[in-house]
């Protein structure tokens, strides 16, 4: 049977450039291990880019907006139509993330997958419509395979796109009423947890509205569990177009050699069902930040991944990654630029 295009092998990390990158730390004018995970990160870049001065100063920022079904359980605070407004937000530069985006200097590609209640065409954004929304996943699938298929692809695409134009980030934010409940079930299959250790606020529920949504997240994966037995089929049966194109983008970096950086609960629910479909993506995966929704610890330590702050952010849209960004250039930096200590002439090393 020919695989399909998930199933590709990533492209390898570079094991000469990871030794060459721990030597040259080992080298530089300071105490071994001084500045904790900053080396870590820098070696993992040199070794991801494949060479021995790592860089992230092009970048590339896709967001993902679609609906879902599921929010006519009233599993959310705000009414569907608000995932339009704010892809009209994103695109007139009012949104968190055009704000981050403009602070880097950063490319911000919009693409709409689908949307419950039809806009006008926006400046600037791809509308691909590929479906209305998702369906509910309270009674049945959330896509069809040919929905899934697509918004895989279209997640690729972007890839396409940011590896024409050098980039050697890629970070992948998204917008939809609903998605944490969508990535909710979704991590409670692929992680075969309660429900209820992963279900959080999303966008401010009460305490009232968090039990109602619990249940119908409860009742939903009970539906698909016995179907769900592998990554793909769960992101069908529960997932969203733009968790979808997620998970499609994040395959596609590592197979065209391109690192990410993983944003919050959304985007690294995600980020496990990639490494799911396939397994070689993990090792092209860096991890931002640490969010207030306690899915996302769990999916965290379920992927062995350390992010690089935790600021109880919960708005997604790919803003904790585009925080961490300048941590991650300042890695880049002291590794290039610091003095070794035969440039330095500095006696010995420092302990």
């Amino acid at each position: 049977m020919v695989s399909a295009w998930w199933q590709q092998p990533a492209q390898p990390v570079d094991m000469g450039r990871r030794a060459q990158a721990l030597a040259r730390e080992a080298q530089l004018t300071k105490p071994a291990g001084s500045l904790g995970r900053l080396e870590q990160v820098a070696v993992t870049l040199a070794s991801l880019q494949r060479r021995g001065a790592p860089s992230l100063e092009r970048l590339w920022i896709s967001i993902f907006a679609a609906d879902h079904g599921i929010a006519a359980e009233g599993v959310s605070a705000f009414p569907q139509e608000v995932t339009g407004q704010m892809l009209a937000n994103f695109a007139h530069g009012g949104a968190a993330i055009s704000v981050l985006a403009r602070h880097l200097g950063a490319p911000l590609e919009l693409i709409d997958l689908g949307l419950a209640l039809e806009i006008a065409p926006l400046p600037g954004v791809r509308h691909l419509n590929i479906a209305a929304g998702t369906a509910s996943f309270l009674h049945g699938a959330a896509m069809t395979t040919a929905e899934c298929d697509a918004a895989l692809q279209a997640g690729a695409a972007a890839i396409e796109r940011a590896a024409a134009a050098g980039a050697e980030l890629f970070i992948g934010g998204e917008m939809g009423i609903g998605n944490t409940s969508s990535a909710c079930a979704l991590s409670a299959l692929l992680m075969n947890r309660p429900v209820a250790e992963l279900v959080g606020v999303g966008t401010g529920l009460s305490p009232l509205a968090l039990r109602h949504k619990t249940k119908v997240i409860e009742r939903a994966v009970a539906h698909h569990r016995p179907y769900a037995d592998e990554a793909y089929e769960a992101l069908r049966r529960v997932g969203g177009l733009e968790v979808a194109a997620l998970a499609g983008a994040y395959i596609a970096a590592a197979q065209q050699g391109i690192a990410v950086l993983v944003d919050g609960y959304i985007t690294t629910a995600a980020a496990l069902c990639a490494v799911r479909m396939n397994p070689d993506v993990a090792g092209w995966l860096l991890y931002s930040h640490r969010g207030a929704e306690p899915g996302h610890c769990l999916l965290l330590q379920e992927l062995d991944a350390e992010p690089l702050l935790s600021l109880d952010l919960r708005l997604g849209e790919a803003s904790g990654a585009a925080l961490a960004v300048p941590l991650l250039q300042a890695a880049c930096r002291l590794h290039n630029e610091m003095a070794t200590f035969t440039e330095a002439a500095v006696s010995g090393s420092l302990k």
